[in-house]
């Protein structure tokens, strides 16, 4: 008889030289960890056992015994016995157990009938539970065959290889080759009329159970002939049906057995049948799965699109586990004038109902932003037309608009992950975003206003979107593991493509039970479309922020664009035009500034409202405070006027710039500043 002293909380266990003996371990081979017993107790004994003490440590009482066996160093089995008090703190919770182990060999060998041990029924019982459970967990096919594989799987089987086949096309493929060398050429796929113990019980349905090496010998010599130096004296052979119809069939090899009792017959039989279901559930499964996954990459971009000024990589990960596919998606959209839109989203749920919304609304995403609408519209009417669908579902989403000739970046957020920002020197951090409500629900809501971020994308500095899959870590807050990704991406590789594919690495390490999307837009150094581009923002009512970012936007703009002589007079005139908009109707205003090639090289700004009243210039007096907005326009501007558009109008201005002749670095910072953490969105 020896004692234990087990610390719950740091997760040791101290045996003293007693319980050693107990259990023939030797004390060099036990570093006070409880799983350093695993080889002295059977699998099955170690499933009951645990499954006490758990019950004990949650039921709240506070002792427990058991009787169970442990293996010897020689393989041979005896009767252990424990017995144990729980301690536990003021609030109840387990802390420690201090209990004894004796060998109780002696005394059950006496009394075996008077405790209800019915050795042969427990063991029956346990097998089949034990093998069950293990099968429970399995999802894959492999899932089914290394439960079966594994030693403990084997110990409960009894036997000492397994094989197994499943049932393709007429054929039976082996998926399963048993012990190691023992894989007989020329058997991996085999014909079910051939002389093979596989092919007759997916035949006849039935099991085939060999007694004798000189009865498999004489009932399958071809095969005999090449398996006999393994020594098998026994075998097991077990179709696996599942709705009536053979998926394969399973061989248990034996060694040092003579024949089997009806009591292990029916065991077998019994395991059998378990295994076809799990097997059967695992192929369905699969074949989901490959559904899913088929019909998410038949709607995700075939291939990505040369942006000139950019460089481009994506990433697509689907989840492992089953039909756990889900609606993850990106999208790079080539837009007039140099622009580039970059799309990420995360449609609710994890099944092929996800993966077709996706699809849907990837295509009216990109429909919406190559019409020219600004990104809140596209982000207001991509909720709206996910609201009208027949689907219970909502959508996280991230759009990305990119004037690479400017590097002016106007973002929107719809409840997803705030992108991140690698500079030029490898810093990254996290760049806020304003966000909106996810798709779906900001139109339920009656909230479709979706504010728009303005940043400056410098030369050589990384835009990185994702979904949620690639920072979820289990049992961690999500913000922990936006800064881990963000680390990552600070210390991973240069260049793009191998970027890409050590943050999915990591990903895959992790093994995430969720689907995951990336996509990095670089802007590349000196190597952007010259002037020629469009940008446009919609300043809404009562909003500040739209406001600063179209300036911020104006003042970008004309910088990189070459009117920087100029640029005092341009922005100040597009103020006055926005603001003019603003106050003088009752809608948002939408700003507009494109550069026109021709004889002369010409930069206009073009402000739109929902008015259809000219506008009309007013004497501001001596005292007046307004009245001065269209004679500053008519002073400073080389041409303007006013064009009726659909429901409201448009008022433009033309200023005459310099030819670009070197395009001058846009400004909003350097690359190598404080780090990307404290970039914020540039107010004028």
């Amino acid at each position: 008889m020896g004692s234990f002293d087990w610390d719950l909380l740091a997760g040791q266990m101290h045996l003293d030289p007693p319980a050693l003996d107990v259990f023939d371990t030797r004390p060099e081979d036990y570093d006070g960890q409880p799983e350093s017993l695993a080889p002295r107790v059977p699998t099955e004994e170690a499933v009951r056992l645990d499954a006490l003490v758990t019950g004990a440590l949650k039921s709240g009482v506070d002792n427990y015994g058991a009787y169970f066996r442990i293996r010897c160093r020689d393989g041979s089995l005896r009767w252990t016995h424990t017995q144990g008090r729980v301690f536990r703190d003021r609030e109840g919770r387990p802390y420690r157990i201090i209990g004894i182990v004796r060998d109780a060999t002696e005394e059950l060998s006496h009394s075996a009938e008077r405790l209800g041990l019915d050795e042969e029924r427990r063991r029956q019982t346990s097998v089949v539970e034990g093998t069950t459970a293990a099968l429970a967990h399995a999802r894959t096919v492999r899932d089914v065959i290394d439960a079966l594989s594994d030693s403990h799987g084997l110990e409960r089987l009894g036997s000492m290889g397994m094989v197994m086949g499943l049932v393709e096309s007429g054929r039976i493929h082996l998926v399963a080759e048993g012990p190691a060398g023992s894989f007989v050429p020329g058997t991996r796929y085999t014909r079910v009329d051939e002389p093979y113990p596989m092919s007759e019980v997916v035949r006849s349905l039935q099991p085939r159970f060999i007694a004798s090496a000189e009865e498999f010998a004489h009932g399958f010599p071809g095969l005999w002939s090449k398996i006999a130096p393994m020594r098998i004296s026994a075998a097991a052979y077990l179709p696996l049906i599942a709705q009536a119809r053979p998926i394969g069939a399973i061989g248990l090899l034996y060694q040092d057995k003579d024949g089997f009792t009806q009591e292990e017959r029916n065991l077998l039989v019994a395991l059998g049948s378990s295994i076809a279901q799990s097997l059967q559930r695992a192929m369905l499964l699969e074949q989901e799965h490959d559904l899913a996954e088929g019909l998410q990459q038949a709607m995700l971009p075939r291939r990505i699109p040369d942006v000139p000024g950019a460089e481009i990589a994506v990433r697509y990960r689907s989840a492992k586990l089953g039909r756990d596919i889900g609606g993850d998606w990106y999208d790079v959209i080539p837009l007039p004038g140099g622009r580039v839109g970059a799309v990420i989203g995360d449609v609710q749920g994890h099944d092929t109902h996800a993966a077709a919304v996706m699809g849907q609304l990837r295509i009216v995403l990109r429909a919406y932003a190559a019409e020219g609408h600004t990104p809140a519209t596209v982000m207001a009417r991509a909720s709206g037309f996910l609201h009208e669908l027949d689907t219970d579902r909502f959508a996280t989403c991230a759009y990305a608009e990119a004037d690479l000739s400017t590097g002016v970046v106007q973002l929107v957020r719809a409840g997803h992950l705030d992108p991140l920002l690698r500079t030029r020197d490898g810093d990254c951090g996290r760049l806020p975003v304003t966000g909106g409500m996810p798709l779906g629900l900001s139109a339920e809501f009656g909230r479709l206003e979706y504010p728009v971020t303005t940043v400056e994308l410098e030369p050589g500095e990384t835009l990185l979107l994702c979904t949620d899959g690639l920072v979820e870590q289990p049992g961690a807050d999500l913000d922990d593991g936006v800064r881990a990704l963000a680390a990552r991406v600070r210390g991973g590789p240069e260049d793009l493509q191998e970027l890409a594919d050590r943050l999915c690495e990591v990903a895959d390490e992790r093994g995430g039970e969720d689907d995951m999307a990336l996509l990095l837009l670089r802007r590349r150094v000196g190597d952007a479309p010259r002037g020629g581009g469009r940008l446009q923002q919609h300043v809404a009512q009562g909003d500040p922020e739209a406001l600063a970012a179209a300036r911020h936007m104006i003042g970008a703009a004309v910088r990189a664009w070459g009117a920087r002589e100029r640029s005092d007079e341009i922005e100040l005139v597009a103020d006055e035009l926005v603001t003019n908009a603003l106050m003088h109707t009752d809608g948002p205003a939408v700003v507009t500034l494109r550069v026109l090639s021709g004889t002369q090289r010409r930069l206009r700004v073009e402000v739109e409202d929902r008015s259809s009243a000219l506008p009309r210039r007013r004497e501001a007096g001596d005292s007046g405070v307004s009245g001065r907005g269209l004679m500053l326009v008519d002073r400073l501007a080389d041409v303007w006027g006013v064009e009726s558009r659909g429901s409201g109008k448009c008022v433009w201005c033309e200023f005459t710039v310099p030819q670009e002749q070197s395009r001058p670095r846009p400004a909003g910072g350097t690359a190598g500043g404080t780090g990307a953490e404290a970039r914020r969105p540039r107010r004028t």
